[in-house]
């Protein structure tokens, strides 16, 4: 079987590393169907330069096949309890790094590839690219010895598609840890790619703000969705009792994204007679909650200095309005109930 020939699927995530490994496996002659993932954690999601943006235009740029997947709900209930805990903040890194082998195995097994490719480099991330992890997710996901790391291959140990012949470990590279310098020095040089070289498109659960507002989420709310993580990236948090968050835009153009995302049953509140911004309230709320939920609104209407705001809020779905009046929050208040 000659190299033409040999179905390969490789996990390009659209930055540095898998778009340099996907060249070296092209350049060797493999028939490669390009695999990306994205979930509702990726900060790299941009329509201009995304990382699944990237994949795609490196796929149509190569002349190779492309599969998107999305990881959604699942999503979310790994990272309510991962089976190997979490980094530094809410990153569940190694169930992550799981549960897309699993899926590209079943990807693998459909379209009759004979492995799998990525670009990981080993010590690059702490929690997941160590040698002993890498082993680990591969046990795990069914793909002991089946998975090939252009990047690092020379010094990890013989997979089986080198073993089979399938692979020529001598053409591949042996580079380990953070610097991404060798990377970029191969692209530029062997490759004359000099554009389009972002490093990673990163999780929003490494970041700690997020992961606080994710932790707070999955507390408070057991049946969180992936519409509800997405909401954590907008606007102001404030949980105001443990089944009610208030949402506030932090400007027109949040106030509109809001709106636009609330659900048919979440309430929108807005002051009546000033200006300030929209607010959605997450949760059952009966009258004793209105003040705390008006309070929050209140505060982020200018000039108001203390006065008493009054607040209007509705259904999304609906058209009753109701009103309620309310003074601004003070720090401390705020303060105990931001997110």
């Amino acid at each position: 079987m000659t190299k033409e020939k040999i179905k390969v699927l490789g996990l390009v995530s659209g930055g540095l590393d898998s778009h340099l490994a996907t060249r070296i496996m092209k350049k060797l002659g493999y028939d490669i169907t390009a695999l990306n993932f994205t979930s509702p954690f990726c900060n790299c999601t941009r329509k201009d330069h995304g990382c699944k943006n990237e994949a795609a235009r490196l796929a149509e740029e190569l002349g190779i096949k492309v599969q998107m997947e999305f990881m959604g709900q699942e999503y979310i209930d790994l990272v309510r309890n991962p089976k190997h805990g979490y980094g530094k903040n809410m990153n569940p890194c190694v169930d992550c790094r799981i549960m897309i082998f699993r899926r590209a195995k079943s990807v693998m097994e459909n379209i009759g590839a004979a492995f799998i490719f990525t670009g990981e480099v080993v010590g690059q991330r702490p929690m997941s690219q160590k040698a002993v992890r890498m082993a680990l997710i591969d046990k795990e996901a069914g793909l002991s010895g089946m998975v090939v790391r252009p990047l690092s291959a020379r010094i990890l140990p013989p997979t089986i598609p080198e073993i089979n012949g399938l692979v020529d470990r001598e053409k591949m590279l042996a580079i380990q840890g953070r610097s991404r310098k060798d990377q970029i020095r191969i692209m530029r040089d062997e490759y004359e790619v000099t554009e389009n070289l972002c490093s990673s498109g990163g999780c929003s659960l490494t970041d700690p703000q997020f992961a606080h507002r994710m932790k707070d989420l999955l507390e408070n709310d057991s049946a969180a969705s992936v519409k509800d993580a997405r909401f954590l990236r907008v606007g102001r948090h404030f949980r105001v009792s443990p089944g009610i968050k208030v949402i506030v835009g932090r400007d027109e153009n949040e106030n509109d994204r809001l709106e636009k995302m609330a659900g048919e049953r979440d309430f929108l509140f807005m002051p009546e007679e000033v200006r300030g911004p929209l607010s959605v309230v997450k949760g059952a709320f009966g009258k004793e909650d209105l003040d705390p939920i008006c309070k929050a609104v209140a505060r982020y209407c200018p000039g108001e200095d203390g006065r008493t705001v009054k607040i209007k809020y509705k259904m999304k779905s609906g058209t009753r309005e109701w009103r309620h009046t309310a003074s601004p929050a003070t720090e401390a208040e705020l303060a105990a109930w931001r997110v």
